[in-house]
């Protein structure tokens, strides 16, 4: 259980750990660039709000729960949970990180520009 447990653990902080700064691709055509960096600076900080440490980790105990009730059906209660918990953990981890580079986009978009993406 030990060594599944630190495989949860470390699927879950390189999932954590991919997550990075969201880009948006923007028409620059026009725009002001240093005005641009400033507000793509500023909305990347709002898009770093989102949590993703701690929805992947819920992610991760919903899915230990579900996965640990379904594999105690079949007999394997922990095998079920690992499973689970790096499968919701994963699940969740991806959520997170696209939830991210949509408030960049909108932040972006709601500042005048043209985003591509």
């Amino acid at each position: 259980m030990t060594l599944l447990r630190c495989a949860v653990t470390i699927s879950l902080l390189i999932l954590a750990a991919c997550s990075g700064t969201p880009r948006p691709i923007v028409d620059t055509k026009g725009v002001d660039m240093a005005r641009y960096r400033q507000d793509l600076a500023e909305c990347q900080e709002y898009a770093r709000e989102v949590d993703i440490a701690a929805g992947t980790a819920k992610g991760a105990a919903a899915g230990a729960v579900v996965g640990g009730a379904l594999g105690a059906i079949g007999g394997s209660a922990g095998e079920g949970a690992g499973t689970g918990a790096v499968t919701g953990g994963a699940a969740s981890a991806i959520k997170n990180d696209r939830e991210r580079e949509l408030v960049a986009k909108r932040c972006m978009r709601g500042r005048g520009y043209r985003v591509l993406n």
